[in-house]
């Protein structure tokens, strides 16, 4: 893929998780955040945006745990 279309894919994922953070309907904000992401994961894994990759792997480790989350049964 060309450099420029990576750049555009960016920017429409970008656009459309910014659009979906502002969006009062949370159904279709939800669709434009997975749309971006989508966007993203194009040129992710298409690309050859390393340091993209790397920054989005250290994202993921540095995101909390779902268990972290949970509670336990109280008894």
């Amino acid at each position: 893929m060309p450099w420029w279309m990576d750049l555009l894919l960016l920017v429409v994922g970008l656009t459309l998780w910014l659009l979906g953070d502002n969006h009062s309907d949370d159904v279709i904000g939800l669709l434009e955040k997975i749309l971006g992401v989508a966007a993203v994961m194009v040129v992710l894994l298409g690309g050859r945006w390393l340091v993209l990759e790397v920054a989005t792997l250290g994202l993921a480790l540095w995101l909390p745990s779902a268990a972290r989350f949970e509670q336990g049964p109280r008894g």
